[in-house]
C-alpha cells in the first residue's frame, strides 16, 4: 500500500521514476512472505520524512514491528535516487549478521526491479577485526619468539591456534575474525592483527594490495548501504579522520546502547603493564638507557598506584602526579629517539610503527590524565579513577582510567551536525519521554511532541533539562513511537511485590528466595532470572536447586550462548544470570513465561563514572539521581521486561521483587519506562495466572 504522503521521485541521474517508500515497502514485505504491519509502515514514512527534511528522528519500535525493513527501504531508496551512501550502525554482532546475511540480500533482490538496479551493501569494522597478512607472515619484529609458535611441532594452545590461523588465512575471503568459527583467544588474535596506529599503510605494506581491511574499505566505498558498529561510528565521528565512506544519513539501530559505546571509545587507561610493553617494544630501536627510563617510570607508577584504593579521584595527589609526569616525559623521549620513518626500510618501518603505536598511546593518556584536573571542577571534561589496587575483591594490578563526563557535546557536534541521523530501538522512551535519552545524545528537548501509532504509549510531558536551565538550541529532531504488534495488557502481567522487604546489601533476603521459589513452581520452570549481581544469581541458583524439581542453569556454568540454547530447547529449564542476560536473550515460545528481577538495577554507588555524572548534574541545579541513576535503571528494567514477549503468541509475567518500584517517589518514572502490562501487587493472582498459562 503506497503512502499518500510519500510520492514517487525521479532518479538523480534523470532515469525513470522510482516508486515511493510505501510501494517499495509493500513489495518488499510481499516478496519476503510477510504481512503489512501499521507500525512498520508508520516508521518507514517517518524515516523517509527525516531523510528528506534533514531533521533527526528518534523512533521507538517494539519487538515484532519489523524495524529493519522500515529503515532499510527508505535508506536504499535515498541511496539510489540521490547517489549517496547510508551508514547503518548496530551495537551487536548478532544484528550486524542479521542485516548482512539475511535482511539485505533478500531485500536488495526484491527491490532491484523497482529501483532500476540491485543496491550494493557492505559491512565494515575496525582494522583490528581483520587478519593482517603482513603481521601473520612476518610476526612482530621485536618478538622473534613468536615465530616458534608457527612450528608444526608446537604443542601449546597458543601454538595450535596460530597454526589454525595460518591455515584459515588461505581459506578466508574476508579475513573477518567473526567468520572464524570456533574462534581463537584474544592473545592469539593480537599476533595476527594491527590497530590503525600500527598499520604501515597500503602504499608501504609489502602485501598492501591483498590487505583484508583495505578490501573491506574499498567495498564499503562502492556500497549504497554500509553496515558498521557503534564503536567504528564513534571513531569516525570523534577521531578527526574519516574511517567510513562519505555519507549523508546514519541509521543508529540499538540506539539505547549508543552513549555507552561512544563513552568506551572515548576512554583510555594507563597501567604499569602497558608502559612495560611499550618500553620492551622500542627497546631494540632506541638507546637502551632511554627505554630503561620508560620502564622505570612504569615501575614508579605501579608504586604510586599501589598506595591507592579503587575509586574516583577528585584530584591528582603529588606522588601520583609526579609518576604520571615521569611516564609522559619518558614516553616522549622514546618517541623522539625513534626518529623519522625511513621509507626504504620496510622491516624497520614495521618495528617502528608497532613501537610508536604503544608509545603514543601511553604518552597521550598520560597527558590527558595530567590535564584532566586543571580546569575548575565544574568545567572538567574527564573523570579519572583507579581500578584494581587495594581491594578484597580485586586481584588485578591497579590501573588509572579516564573517561568523558558526558559525550552529548561530542555527539551533537560530530555526529548530528554534518548529517541526518535516525535513532531506533525497542527502548527509547524512558520515564515516558524520548527527551531522557535525547539529553544524553546532546539533543535539546524536542520542540515537536512525539507522534504515536494508534494504541501505542503516548509521550508524557518532558522532564526539565538536567542542567537546570532551558536548552532549546541545537539540532531539530522529533520522536515517534510506532507501537508494537503485542497487546501488552492481554499478553502480560507486571507483578510488583510491594509486600517484600527492601533489598539488602548481604545477598537476597529469605523472603525473596521464598517468593522466587513460589513463582517458579507456579510457572513450571520456564523462568529467566535477571539479577543485579553475580553473587545474587549464584545464591538464587543454589537455593532453588534444593527446593524445586526443575533444572536451574546459572550464567558462568558454560558459555552464555550455550546456556541460552539449553534454556530455549528444554521447556521446564530456568536460567539465572546478570547483566548480559538483561539485554541478550531472545527466546519466544513456552520456554520463557516468567521474567524475575530481584531489584531495581541502579548503578553501584561507588561507580566512578555514574557518581561523577550524577554529581555534575546536581551541581548545575538538575536532578542528578533521576538523570543518571534512575535513567540507567529505567533502561535496564525496560530491556529486562522486553525479554518476556518475543512473539505475538507469547504470554507470561514480569515479576519485580524490589518493593521500591511500587512505593518510592521515583517509582512512577521507572514504571513509565516499562511496557504497558496489566499490573498487580497480589502474589496469589500472579501464581494463579502462571498456573493457567502453564496449562
Amino acid at each position: 500500500m503506497s503512502s499518500p504522503t510519500l510520492e514517487s521521485a525521479s532518479n538523480a541521474t534523470g532515469s525513470a521514476e522510482v516508486p515511493g517508500v510505501g510501494d517499495l515497502l509493500a513489495a518488499a514485505v510481499a516478496a519476503l512472505g510477510g504481512a503489512e504491519r501499521p507500525g512498520q509502515v508508520a516508521m518507514a514514512e517517518a524515516v523517509a520524512r527525516a531523510i528528506r527534511t534533514g531533521e533527526h528522528l528518534a523512533v521507538q519500535a517494539g519487538t515484532g514491528t519489523g524495524k529493519s525493513l522500515a529503515y532499510l527501504v527508505p535508506a536504499l531508496r535515498h541511496a539510489l535516487t540521490e547517489d549517496a551512501t547510508v551508514v547503518v550502525s548496530t551495537a551487536t554482532i548478532a544484528l550486524q549478521r542479521q542485516l548482512v546475511d539475511r535482511d539485505l540480500p533478500r531485500l536488495t533482490e526484491a527491490l532491484a526491479p523497482m529501483l532500476g538496479r540491485k543496491p550494493r551493501f557492505a559491512i565494515l569494522k575496525g582494522r583490528r577485526n581483520y587478519l593482517c597478512l603482513h603481521r601473520l607472515h612476518e610476526g612482530a619484529p621485536e618478538e622473534p619468539a613468536e615465530k616458534g609458535l608457527f612450528d608444526p611441532r608446537a604443542v601449546s594452545a597458543l601454538g595450535r591456534q596460530m597454526q589454525r590461523l595460518h591455515e584459515w588465512s588461505s581459506e578466508t575471503g574476508t579475513g573477518d575474525r567473526d567468520e572464524l568459527v570456533p574462534g581463537v583467544s584474544e592473545l592469539a588474535w593480537r599476533q595476527v592483527s594491527v590497530t590503525a596506529r600500527e598499520c604501515l599503510g597500503v602504499s608501504r605494506c609489502p602485501v598492501g594490495t591483498d590487505c583484508f581491511a583495505e578490501r573491506a574499505r574499498a567495498e564499503a566505498g562502492r556500497a549504497d548501504v554500509v553496515v558498521t558498529n557503534h564503536a567504528l561510528l564513534a571513531i569516525d565521528a570523534l577521531e578527526g579522520y574519516p574511517v567510513l565512506p562519505e555519507h549523508d544519513v546514519v541509521v543508529v539501530d540499538e540506539a539505547h546502547e549508543l552513549v555507552d559505546r561512544v563513552t568506551s571509545v572515548a576512554s583510555a587507561e594507563l597501567s604499569a603493564a602497558a608502559i612495560t610493553a611499550a618500553a620492551r617494544r622500542c627497546g631494540r630501536l632506541v638507546d637502551e638507557q632511554i627505554a630503561d627510563r620508560l620502564a622505570e617510570a612504569g615501575d614508579g607508577l605501579a608504586l604510586a598506584l599501589g598506595e591507592l584504593s579503587p575509586g574516583r579521584l577528585d584530584e591528582l595527589a603529588q606522588p601520583l602526579a609526579g609518576a604520571v609526569a615521569a611516564v609522559r616525559d619518558a614516553a616522549h623521549a622514546c618517541i623522539t629517539a625513534l626518529g623519522p620513518e625511513r621509507r626504504e626500510d620496510v622491516e624497520g618501518s614495521t618495528a617502528r610503527k608497532l613501537a610508536l603505536a604503544l608509545l603514543e598511546e601511553v604518552h597521550d593518556t598520560a597527558v590527558r590524565l595530567l590535564t584532566a584536573f586543571k580546569p575548575p571542577e565544574s568545567e572538567r571534561f574527564d573523570v579519572v579513577w583507579v581500578s584494581g589496587g587495594i581491594s578484597q575483591d580485586q586481584v588485578r594490578p591497579a590501573t588509572l582510567k579516564v573517561a568523558p563526563l558526558t559525550v552529548g557535546g561530542l555527539l551533537r557536534e560530530r555526529l548530528f551536525g554534518p548529517r541526518s541521523v535516525v535513532l531506533t530501538s525497542a527502548t527509547l522512551t524512558l520515564g515516558g519521554t524520548f527527551d531522557t535519552l535525547a539529553r544524553q545524545w546532546g539533543l535539546p528537548p524536542s520542540p515537536v511532541p512525539a507522534r504515536s501509532a494508534p494504541g501505542a504509549a503516548t509521550e508524557k510531558e518532558p522532564p526539565a533539562d538536567d542542567t537546570g536551565s532551558p536548552d532549546v538550541d541545537g539540532p531539530r529532531w522529533t520522536g515517534q513511537d510506532v507501537g508494537s504488534p503485542f497487546e501488552y495488557r492481554r499478553s502480560g502481567i507486571l507483578y510488583l511485590a510491594r509486600h517484600m522487604p527492601p533489598p539488602g546489601r548481604d545477598g537476597l533476603p529469605p523472603q525473596y528466595l521464598d517468593e522466587l521459589a513460589g513463582l517458579v513452581e507456579a510457572a513450571g520452570g520456564r523462568t529467566l532470572g535477571l539479577f543485579s549481581s553475580m553473587r545474587a544469581a549464584k545464591q538464587a541458583t543454589e537455593a532453588l536447586r534444593e527446593r524445586i524439581d526443575f533444572p536451574v542453569l546459572c550464567q558462568g556454568d558454560d558459555s552464555t550462548a550455550l546456556l541460552v540454547r539449553q534454556f530455549a530447547e528444554d521447556t521446564p529449564t530456568c536460567l539465572f544470570g546478570t547483566l548480559s542476560l538483561w539485554q541478550g536473550v531472545d527466546v519466544p515460545g513456552p520456554s520463557l513465561q516468567l521474567v524475575v528481577m530481584d531489584r531495581i538495577p541502579f548503578p553501584r554507588p561507588d561507580d566512578p563514572l555514574a557518581s561523577a555524572r550524577q554529581r555534575a548534574v546536581t551541581a548545575r541545579g538538575g536532578n542528578g539521581f533521576l538523570s543518571v541513576a534512575a535513567t540507567h535503571a529505567a533502561l535496564l528494567l525496560a530491556q529486562g521486561a522486553g525479554r518476556l514477549l518475543r512473539s505475538t503468541d507469547d504470554r507470561g509475567v514480569v515479576a519485580i521483587l524490589d518493593p521500591r518500584l511500587a512505593t518510592a517517589r521515583y517509582g512512577s518514572f521507572l514504571r513509565a519506562s516499562l511496557p504497558p502490562f496489566w499490573t498487580t501487587h497480589d502474589p496469589e493472582v500472579v501464581r494463579s495466572a502462571l498456573r493457567r498459562i502453564n496449562g
